[in-house]
């Protein structure tokens, strides 16, 4: 019998090239390469809050969805993605700071003080602030460090002593509960014009939020090209080993309690200039939107997995939700319980995109 070959059957199809690899391997590790993004959730539900906020708005002309109401609620959202960078990359660590709400108030009436009680030039008053707040994250970290105890625990009670002496020394030197600047203090000018002014008139943007956007780009690169990034997920993900394979653990864990307190500090500097004061509660109870920021981003509460990018998107979230309840004219009482809705849904979203992430990569 002999072969027949298909090249000399008239009508025959033209062989084929040899198949090099299956184009579905392509596209499941493009997928999986998606799900395993901490962003993804958290940008999904940013998507679906805005589209709601947008149709939902009450304003002449839906002021929502246009360039002024962009002014509005990145405005909101500036502050809270500052510190939701920061305490993302603490999370991502595998810590929390609960001071960090209180901090931002504590730098402001510090920065107060020195301006009004000293007479120091406002410049020289935010390098003070700024070293101050490191030396109270270092004390958090180390505290952290050497007792062995739940950061939850130090940090908690860090909060109630700066909220002590917040009201307290105010008080003291004021006998009110607020620091009032003037702006005839030296330096003021210029400093509020990097912490407090406005670009883009007639808009007129918060600078604030370039502060936002550089510390969220700063810190995704820190994360993601350099060795500092690659201690903090493996000091989250599992101290015991990476301190076996040469991470200092401890040096990590202490950098990430200063960064978050000197972001605190950056953020009760921009308060007061731009008030020109700020009162002895303010930031009082602020670390749990930080902190729903960072989660509703991605990061988990158990540390190691997270991103910047992600804690910016969750922090844009809640400036949706803070202008958006505003502009559809729904009682505001509702924003705490829509927070709650939101954090609730986020992590169900990002559990389940982890899921499908680890499954597709089986």
């Amino acid at each position: 019998m002999t072969a027949v070959h298909t090249t000399n059957v008239p009508g025959a199809a033209p062989p084929t090239a040899p198949v090099t690899g299956d184009e579905r391997i392509v596209r499941v590790r493009l997928l999986v390469r998606l799900l395993q993004r901490p962003e993804l959730g958290a940008l999904l539900g940013a998507i679906a809050v805005y589209g709601l906020f947008a149709l939902v708005d009450g304003t002449p002309g839906h002021k929502f969805s246009t360039i002024q109401g962009m002014e509005n609620w990145t405005d909101a959202a500036s502050t809270y993605g500052i510190m939701a960078v920061a305490v993302a990359l603490l999370m991502i660590g595998g810590e929390f700071d609960l001071s960090a709400g209180v901090m931002t108030g504590t730098s402001g009436l510090l920065l107060g003080a020195l301006i009004t009680r000293s007479q120091l030039n406002v410049w020289l008053a935010i390098v003070i602030v700024l070293v101050f707040a490191a030396l109270i994250g270092a004390t958090n970290g180390i505290l952290v460090v050497r007792t062995k105890l739940p950061s939850f625990i130090i940090t908690l009670a860090t909060f109630f002593v700066l909220r002590g002496v917040n009201v307290g020394v105010t008080l003291l030197l004021t006998n009110t509960v607020r620091f009032d600047i003037s702006n005839t203090a030296s330096g003021f000018a210029s400093a509020r014009a990097v912490f407090g002014s406005t670009f883009l008139p007639p808009y007129n943007f918060q600078t604030t939020v370039l502060w936002w956007l550089a510390l969220a780009a700063a810190a995704t690169w820190l994360l993601n090209r350099t060795t500092f990034g690659n201690w903090i997920y493996a000091v989250g993900g599992d101290a015991n080993a990476a301190r076996s394979v040469g991470v200092p653990v401890a040096r990590t864990k202490v950098i990430l309690f200063m960064g978050t307190a000197t972001c605190a500090a950056l953020v009760g500097t921009m308060t007061a200039l731009r008030y020109q004061g700020i009162q002895s509660g303010n930031g009082v109870g602020q670390e749990f939107f930080y902190i729903i920021a960072a989660v509703v981003g991605g990061c988990l509460l158990t540390g190691g997995y997270g991103s910047a990018i992600g804690a910016s998107i969750g922090a844009l979230i809640i400036g949706f939700a803070q202008i958006g309840i505003i502009f559809a004219n729904w009682d505001s009482n509702w924003y705490f319980t829509f927070l709650g809705v939101i954090l609730f849904l986020a992590v169900g979203v990002n559990t389940l995109v982890r899921r499908r992430a680890m499954a597709a990569r089986r």
